[in-house]
């Protein structure tokens, strides 16, 4: 059964229910049966502008209503969505929309400027449509003149690409990472189950919805389950907590960014959040401080689980069962894992730290006319290629010790970041840290670690790197400090360790 069938079946069963609500201004909300009207005119229109099954339609807009009706409207007629971050500036936008060969292009009207000239160059892109979500009634009145069409069912096969996500990049040019139908309806199922989601689920959203972990896994996962969504606009930490108490949600989800501005909230012990059933993190890893920190301050375990954008959700501690610290958990159904030895791709033993491989029907379709780097994601017999590695446990528990761009090689042995992190962290003056390896004429790499100091305590580098000593070896000590007022960070707060090498290694080397 495919996502969008899941939600008809939802519609029928709870038409009167509110399936999204905006709680911040502009403020909306709607029901199963007037959202599934919704998307049937936007189909009605985006079908009236010409797009048929295959159309790549673009979306570079605020996390609104309007997202969320076209890109659902278009996944139900068979076209393909390409959600866009709103950081994306012209010159990275004009590859997005020339490499995609994108049809229409929807952006917001206060971007109009900046990117209108970059639209002239486009040979595929028939249309530019300019709106603006603060004010919903001008598309909101425009697809109600739209005759509503009957696409109850999509049109496309399980097969079929869906949702064209680019990724960061880090290897060169970004590449679309082709969902199908079928990838998200198993990986959706998969949750369904793991996660436990009811229909009188109700979540509070506070992600960015151009991004899977907040419209695949987030908003498509209340959806399936016919769940109430109340929508963020902007994420707001005590208003996050106040939300939560006020309209007893029982599901969040977050990045460990977000988690810890909870912690950070001066009152925060004062929130009562015992009807949560359901808090997860994830997009990076989750510190330990983090963790500990929401046990004591709101009772609360957090969940944490293991993704990408080549294939939604792959692990998941449990929903009813040991949550390790350190761990992204156990393989969801229909998930196989497995690691590796980079160089023969032999499995490892148990313990034993190497390449993360996965196998399931979550697993993207390939790039975007790119099958010489589909091919190169997989191994001969099959399984996709993470680039993350890790270890498997003997209950089966995975622990991702960093990417393997991220490996630090100093004189022939390997240091995983992660390792060096936790303990930078565990420093009272330590409030954010990230650890790479810059080149080193005689080691070939050194270990060096960024440092953002919290605002009333002090360290120097010797007593960071002093204290690392004393709780690892030598080799995997930092040999260099960089003090830092903020790391870089992505909007789904992950660190953007390929901009501090760029930065930092230049400079010391």
């Amino acid at each position: 059964m495919s996502f969008l069938t899941s939600f008809t079946e939802n519609v029928r069963k709870f038409p009167e229910k509110v399936a999204l609500e905006f709680i911040d201004p502009p403020l909306q909300r709607v029901t199963y049966a007037e959202l599934d009207s919704l998307i049937n005119r936007t189909a009605a229109y985006l079908q009236g502008l010409g797009v048929v099954p295959g159309d790549r339609i673009a979306l570079q807009l605020s996390k609104s209503l309007e997202f969320i009706l076209l890109h659902l409207a278009t996944v139900r007629m068979g076209a393909i969505t390409l959600p866009l971050n709103l950081a994306y500036p012209p010159d990275e936008l004009n590859y997005f929309l020339e490499d995609s060969g994108t049809k229409l292009f929807f952006a917001l009207e206060s971007s109009k400027d900046k990117i209108q000239n970059i639209l002239p160059g486009l040979p595929d892109l028939q249309g530019c449509i300019f709106l603006e979500p603060s004010k919903p009634d001008q598309f909101i009145s425009q697809i109600a003149k739209s005759p509503s069409v009957n696409l109850q069912s999509p049109t496309a096969s399980l097969t079929a690409t869906a949702v064209i996500i680019y990724t960061s990049g880090t290897t060169g040019r970004p590449k679309g990472a082709e969902i199908t139908h079928g990838n998200l309806s198993s990986n959706l199922e998969a949750l369904h189950i793991s996660w436990g989601w009811q229909p009188d689920d109700i979540l509070l959203h506070v992600l960015p919805i151009f991004h899977v972990h907040g419209l695949f896994v987030a908003l498509h996962g209340a959806l399936h389950a016919g769940a109430t969504t109340i929508m963020m606009r902007e994420f707001d930490a005590r208003k996050t907590l106040q939300t939560l108490v006020d309209r007893r949600c029982t599901i969040f989800m977050a990045v460990p960014t977000i988690h810890q501005r909870l912690l950070d909230v001066p009152d925060a012990k004062s929130f009562n959040l015992s009807h949560v059933r359901l808090i997860t993190s994830g997009s990076d890893r989750l510190p330990d401080e983090v963790f500990t920190g929401f046990q004591k301050t709101f009772g609360h375990t957090l969940l944490e689980r293991y993704g990408m954008t080549e294939t939604g959700m792959n692990c998941s501690n449990p929903l009813h069962g040991e949550r390790r610290i350190g761990s992204v958990g156990l393989p969801l159904p229909g998930v196989e894992v497995r690691i590796v030895n980079s160089e023969i791709e032999e499995p490892l033993p148990i313990g034993e730290i190497g390449d993360v491989q996965l196998r399931g029907s979550n697993i993207f379709k390939g790039y975007w006319n790119q099958p010489e780097k589909t091919s190169a994601s997989f191994s001969a017999d099959g399984w996709f290629k993470t680039g993350d590695l890790g270890y498997l446990e003997a209950d089966g528990y995975l622990t991702l010790c960093g990417r393997s761009k991220d490996l630090i090689i100093s004189g022939g042995l390997n240091i995983y970041p992660p390792e060096v992190e936790r303990v930078l962290a565990e420093h009272p003056a330590v409030a954010a840290c990230a650890v790479i390896g810059c080149p080193d004429r005689e080691w070939g790499e050194r270990v060096t670690a960024v440092v953002v100091l919290e605002k009333t305590e002090s360290a120097s580098g010797e007593e960071l790197m002093r204290f690392c000593r004393e709780k690892l070896a030598p080799y995997k000590s930092p040999k260099s400090i960089v003090f830092k007022d903020g790391l870089p960070r992505n909007a789904m707060g992950k660190v953007q360790k390929g901009e501090l090498r760029k930065e930092i290694c230049s400079g010391i080397a």
